[in-house]
């Protein structure tokens, strides 16, 4: 007899029937209690709302019993009929980041790897697990953002990352799988109280529930509020940054210096969150902020992992610290989309007389090169680069554009933006724009 659907099971199949039917649907597998529960109801949830559904494991290798999890998962899936895809990661831990922190980060890191951009991954975390984060950032320290905890959906580099089992308690899963009479691995580390989530997990919160029978909840809704409260302080720093010129990754210096010292704070980290790079630490911040008036031609340049910050020709510089260097030649018909570093552009280049043209080559910059530009002559790109006021760093990413024996355009790979185009031809797509507008000359 077929057991009637639970509310839980009923929360997964709307979260089902609202992803879309043409795209891939991923349960984050561990192997544990929650996120067997999770791929058991999304496999039943398909009956109604069919989906492409596939499992994804991460081994960390941290345990001894690592294999023992793997092999849970891809026993769970061959009984369920879903594809199981198993990706192997080395954990790193880096500088004050914890053994729990650099797992964290390799997890992610192949969620991004393997997943394709447009599928949606599920994640099994729960009611108790948002209350624990949220009690792990007060108790860090954290600011708004920390604080509003995980959300229920974010998009992670093209991924619809979503949490359907967010406001449901940990006690209504354990229940929910001795309904349907499951088994799953239990992870032994669980246990131990020296990883700080466990010790609020079996140390703390039960002290508070039996003071505060609705505290995991309360914690929860408070993260939500939090979670609101961050998402309107994000509207007015977008506000912030539409004023002084849209562009993340350059802010100009005069207009940044108009702005109290905790916009300034707030506009850099939402900056940094849409180029999809670290946070500074309050101390790196503290000192980036110290220096933002210094004079026009010093040197300032500040560092935290993952992030380069620098100040240059009245301008404030964020990017990767890894220096992005075009150095590979590669063919184009002038029409088709280019990726970049920060990727896919749609991009045009063609003679303005219309007539067909050869196929265009990409190569790096080697020194020497000229552009005839409309009512200018034959120029020297070196100088046009510093006209324009592209910095020294961003010129290894320089890609010259030739047709044949001729230089025709240059494009900065990194956020594909054309610097210049020749004589004759015209150009399609966003124009480099920082320091002077020479761009709208060429």
């Amino acid at each position: 007899m077929m057991r009637p659907a639970s509310s839980i099971a009923a929360t997964v199949t709307t979260a089902l029937g609202a992803t879309d039917p043409n795209r891939g649907v991923w349960i984050a597998l561990s192997g544990g209690l929650d996120s067997s529960l999770l791929l058991n109801l999304a496999v039943a949830a398909a009956d109604q709302y069919p989906r492409r559904l596939q499992a994804l494991h991460v081994h960390h290798g941290l345990q001894s019993c690592a294999d023992d999890f793997e092999a849970h998962c891809r026993a769970l899936c061959r009984s369920l009929e879903i594809p199981l895809r198993v990706v192997n990661v080395r954990v790193a831990v880096e500088a004050g980041e914890g053994v729990e922190g650099a797992a964290r980060r390799a997890r992610y890191n192949a969620f991004q790897q393997t997943i394709p951009a447009g599928d949606t991954l599920w994640l099994a975390q729960h009611l108790d697990d948002q209350a624990e984060t949220f009690l792990l950032a007060a108790l860090r320290g954290s600011g708004v953002g920390g604080l509003a905890a995980m959300p229920a959906e974010r998009q992670l580099a093209g991924i619809r990352l979503q949490r359907p089992l967010l406001e449901v308690p940990r006690a209504d899963l354990e229940a929910e799988v001795q309904r349907r009479c499951l088994v799953w691995s239990e992870d032994p580390s669980n246990a131990q109280t020296t990883f700080d989530r466990n010790f609020l997990r079996h140390a703390i919160l039960p002290q508070l529930k039996e003071r505060w029978p609705q505290a995991s909840r309360l914690l929860a809704r408070s993260a939500h509020w939090m979670g609101e409260a961050d998402g309107l302080l994000a509207e007015l720093a977008d506000e912030d940054l539409q004023r002084l010129g849209g562009r993340a990754g350059e802010l100009p210096l005069a207009a940044l210096g108009k702005l109290s010292a905790s916009r300034q704070r707030l506009l850099i980290r939402h900056c940094l969150r849409q180029l999809g790079l670290p946070t500074p630490p309050e101390a790196r911040l503290g000192a980036l902020l110290e220096q933002l008036s210094a004079r026009n031609d010093a040197q300032v340049r500040v560092c935290w992992p993952g992030v380069e910050a620098r100040c240059w020709r009245g301008t404030l510089w964020l990017m990767s610290d890894t220096l992005v260097v075009f150095d590979t030649p590669r063919d184009w018909d002038g029409h088709t989309s280019l990726v970049t570093d920060r990727g896919e552009h749609q991009l045009a280049l063609s003679l303005l007389s219309g007539q067909a043209m050869e196929l265009l080559v990409l190569r790096p910059r080697e020194g020497g090169e000229m552009l005839r530009l409309a009512k200018r002559g034959q120029r020297d790109l070196k100088r046009l680069l510093q006209e324009l006021g592209v910095p020294t760093w961003r010129r290894q990413a320089v890609a010259v554009i030739w047709h044949g024996a001729t230089t025709v355009a240059a494009l900065d790979m990194v956020e594909g933006r054309w610097l210049a185009v020749a004589e004759g031809w015209q150009a399609q797509g966003a124009w480099w724009t920082s320091g002077t507008d020479e761009s709208e000359n060429f």
